[in-house]
Formats: C-alpha cells, structure tokens, sequence
C-alpha cells in the first residue's frame, strides 16, 4: 500500500511528525478495512480558501469544511502488478486547527480522526443516516483505537 502526503497550504506549520501520523492513519484504515490487492491513497492538506472552492464545486456548500474524500476507485497497471488507485483526501489544516482548539484535542489528534473519516468514505462508509452514521462512528473509534 502506499499513502502519499502532500501539503498544499502554508497557513499552518506541518511537521514531519503531523505528516507520518497522516501516513500511519491511513495505513491502519486500509490494512484493516481496504482492499486485499496494492492500494494508494492520497491524502491533501490545503487551506479553507482551496477547501471552500472544492466544497462549492462538489457539494453545492458555499463555506470552508474540515475534509473531502474523493473516490477514484481505478485499477492501474504499473509495470508487473496491479494498484488500486482508491482517491484522495482534502484536509484543511486551518480548519481543523479551528476545531482542534474547539474540542479541546491537539491538532495530531484532530488530523489523525479527519484522515480515518476521509479514509471511511473512500472504502463507502458514509453518514446520511442515523444507521450509518453509527457504522461509521464506530469504525471510526476502531480505527483510531489501532492507531494509538
């Protein structure tokens, strides 16, 4: 599996140590839950001006949110194997440092539980009904759990 970090906003300071605690997040999430076969996952820290434009663009939501999942779920060929490229997750750091600060939890903390939530959804969790909303919650709480 491979999980590519890319920070693409400079409001808030990444340390290598936020960007391998992305990583392993989203290591625990697929060995647990993905696909058997090679995988990559992307995972994008922006700002809340880069996330607002997605949102409106995507979701019809004019306003900064804390991330975006976006599925690609396409099998390509690279050399001799197989990989599923799965998509990608958005983050806005300033976001989820607005929040971290909200609930009380560092921003390590906060990112760790917004790449689980974006990695649920590439694998089809979701959270339009109350039903699913407790799925995914408990995943969520699993996944975080195996973290540390």
């Amino acid at each position: 599996m491979a999980v590519i970090v890319q920070n693409q906003q400079e409001k808030v300071p990444v340390p290598e140590s936020l960007t391998s605690l992305a990583e392993r997040a989203a290591a625990v999430v697929l060995a647990a839950l993905g696909p058997k076969q090679e995988t990559e996952l992307g995972i994008t820290f922006v700002d809340d001006a880069a996330i607002k434009t997605l949102n409106h663009r995507y979701r019809g939501k004019d306003e900064p949110t804390d991330v975006l999942s976006f599925a690609m779920n396409e099998t390509v060929q690279e050399g001799e194997r197989e990989v599923l490229l799965l998509g990608d997750v958005v983050i806005s750091l300033e976001t989820a440092a607005r929040w971290a600060v909200e609930e009380g939890r560092d921003l390590h903390q906060e990112v760790a539980q917004l790449v689980v939530h974006g990695a649920l959804h590439l694998l089809g969790y979701d959270h339009e009904t109350a039903a699913e909303a407790a799925r995914m919650k408990a995943q969520e709480e699993e996944m975080l759990r195996l973290l540390g």
